[in-house]
Formats: structure tokens, C-alpha cells, sequence
């Protein structure tokens, strides 16, 4: 298997560029559906993108990292694209909730590859 920390930080950063396009363009694949499939959403992005900036010495704040992965103020993406989540979806996502790693596992495993493109840490969906 490839070295994902042997990925050049400015190709990592414009995957990720691209991957939150995709998702701000993409605004029908609802935030439960991707905790549902993938254990992840756009919440979860803009936690890491918090997390990593507090690392750095940034210090970006959760409303603004939830602009720069939503492309809007949350509040304002919640309100005009986010409908209420159905008990299926809700039970979808909290199965594949079951399937991630451990914060602390996976921080231990990341630790050694920081400053890469990967997330410090997985956080549960608000």
C-alpha cells in the first residue's frame, strides 16, 4: 500500500480543496446520509479543520471553519438545506458511528504524520 504521508502536502491540500467543492455543490447528499455511509460529514471536516489550525497555532473558531467548509455561515446552510433526518437515516448513522476508530486511536496513528492532510481526530456529528 502507497504511503499516504509520503503525499506531497500541496497535492493533500488540493484534494481537499476539491473534496469540499464537491460537497458544497453537492448539497443534497444530506451531512446523516454521509455519517451513514462513511462515518464522516461536513461537521466532522470543519472540526479537523479546526483541530489542525489550533496545532498549527491558528486558532480558527468553529464558525469559521464551518464557513470555510459550507462556503456559508452554517446557521444559513442548516436553515435552506438541511431537513430533518428521518429515523432511518439517524439509525444508518449511528451503525456506521459503531465502525470508527477511537479519537484516541486514531490521534496516536495521525500524530506521527501531522502536519499532513489527514484529520487529527474524529468527532461525533452535532
Amino acid at each position: 500500500m502507497a504511503d499516504l504521508n509520503s503525499l506531497d502536502d500541496k497535492v493533500a491540500a488540493d484534494a481537499f480543496r476539491r473534496l469540499v467543492r464537491h460537497l458544497r455543490h453537492r448539497k443534497d447528499a444530506q451531512n446523516v446520509d454521509l455519517m451513514g455511509l462513511a462515518g464522516f460529514c461536513r461537521n466532522c471536516l470543519s472540526d479537523w479543520v479546526q483541530e489542525a489550525s489550533a496545532k498549527q497555532g491558528e486558532e480558527i473558531d468553529k464558525e469559521q471553519a464551518r464557513e470555510i467548509i459550507y462556503g456559508m455561515p452554517y446557521a444559513e446552510w442548516k436553515e435552506n438545506h438541511q431537513p430533518p433526518a428521518s429515523a432511518e437515516q439517524l439509525q444508518r448513522m449511528q451503525e456506521s458511528m459503531k465502525l470508527n476508530p477511537a479519537d484516541s486511536d486514531l490521534d496516536e496513528a495521525l500524530d506521527e504524520s501531522f502536519p499532513a492532510s489527514d484529520p487529527p481526530a474524529m468527532t461525533e456529528p452535532r
